[in-house]
């Protein structure tokens, strides 16, 4: 049985963006040897060390989390410390949200799939977020979370096109699109370790008492802002035939093992019932 969404609507907006926060906000974790994660309201970012000694960064969070994406990287690897590139798996609002403050004070190199570089430079929009598919409040909220295009032109860069990553020489790039045209996950081989984005999470990312709670599901990619649902189910099928033994999702808490396995075959072999709205203006 579906939890009833019985948050008030001038609850949760308070005039301010997004002011609603999961109970991981704040949350620092290990997920993999030289692989950790940070949990910003309701997104994670991904920290990955390097063979230098370094670190790279994989998402920026969510508007406004520069200070506290900042706070940690010092607490955690010192003071003054910031990475020697940022990885993105894709550009919507979540995911890029601090980019133009932190990119101007750390002066790094960005890298993006071509396909995602028209959002990425202020050449076009992402869709509008669809208040009216299938789901939960978050879906219903949807409507007032931004979807401007950004311009990081000075800093930006194509991943290379032969799938390697950039100051991570153990890792490749997958192109994961379906959630967003140019979306990309990043996967190690030699501990079968993914790092997945919004391909698919592991939270119910539409409903917002699910999102406060963190109960962990394996679930397809945001219903509001994924446009292209047969790709999505490619994409997760992609990833599944990876056989990954841990993944950090965009949304969600880290998984592992047999849950992850089982949860991501579920998934792939019944994408249509447990991913796909049953509608929505991008069905």
């Amino acid at each position: 049985m579906e939890h009833k969404e019985d948050y008030e609507l001038s609850n949760t907006m308070q005039g301010k963006l997004l002011p609603f926060t999961s109970l991981s906000s704040g949350l620092f974790q290990t997920v993999a040897p030289g692989v950790h994660s940070f949990t910003i309201q309701i997104v994670n970012i991904a920290i990955i060390e390097t063979i230098s000694g370094g670190f790279v960064l994989v998402d920026c969070g969510m508007p406004g989390s520069e200070e506290t994406i900042l706070s940690m990287l010092y607490e955690k690897f010192g003071e003054n410390a910031k990475p020697e590139a940022i990885l993105l798996t894709h550009g919507h609002f979540d995911h890029v949200g601090a980019i133009e403050q932190l990119v101007t004070l750390w002066n790094v190199p960005v890298y993006a799939h071509p396909l995602e570089m028209p959002y990425l430079t202020g050449q076009k929009n992402y869709p509008e977020p669809d208040g009216s598919v299938e789901g939960g409040l978050v879906a219903k909220l949807s409507p007032i979370f931004p979807n401007k295009g950004i311009n990081i032109s000075p800093y930006l860069k194509e991943i290379p096109a032969n799938c390697e990553v950039p100051h991570l020489p153990d890792w490749k790039w997958v192109h994961t699109p379906g959630h967003s045209e140019g979306h990309i996950s990043f996967f190690r081989e030699s501990d079968q370790t993914l790092i997945a984005g919004d391909a698919f999470v592991t939270v119910r990312q539409d409903s917002l008492y699910k999102v406060i709670i963190q109960k962990q599901e394996i679930n397809g990619p945001p219903r509001y802002f994924t446009t292209d649902w047969k790709l999505a189910k490619q994409s997760a099928a992609k990833l599944a035939d990876l056989s990954p033994k841990v993944a950090l999702t965009g949304h969600g808490v880290p998984m592992s093992g047999e849950e992850l396995s089982t949860g991501l075959q579920e998934l792939v072999l019944h994408f249509d019932e447990k991913a796909i709205p049953n509608y929505g203006k991008y069905i």
